[in-house]
């Protein structure tokens, strides 16, 4: 279940934040957390499993598109589709808006775009 980011979660959201490559800096990933609940335009969100927090997606919201700027999945839930399914949940949260991606994002982004277009 994907769910908007609280500060309550602060400490969930930047422990997985910290697994995206460009995060492992704690004064970077302190800044990215400011971002997220600083800037209206950008949005944090949890997956949830059961009772625990497992996934986590950013986005950053523009007038045409929304860019994707983290996803992130505890590592032993990896290879479950968890990614797949917050990219598709955020998708229809922002209908009509397009996606875009990051560099730090492009290839897992470019991936869930071949598999929809497979799909279809």
């Amino acid at each position: 279940m994907l769910i908007r980011y609280k500060k309550s979660c602060e400490k969930i959201a930047m422990g997985l934040l910290s697994f995206m490559p460009f995060e492992k800096d704690l004064k970077r990933l302190k800044q990215t957390m400011k971002d997220y609940e600083e800037n209206q335009s950008s949005h944090l969100y949890l997956w949830k499993k059961g009772e625990d927090f497992i996934g986590l997606i950013g986005i950053k919201v523009n007038e045409t598109s929304y860019t994707v700027r983290h996803i992130s999945v505890m590592p032993s839930y990896r290879g479950e589709g968890i990614g797949q399914t917050m990219l598709e949940k955020v998708q229809e949260l922002m209908h009509p808006l397009k996606m875009e991606a990051t560099e730090e994002t492009s290839s897992f982004i470019e991936a869930f775009k071949e598999r929809r277009k497979s799909y279809r």
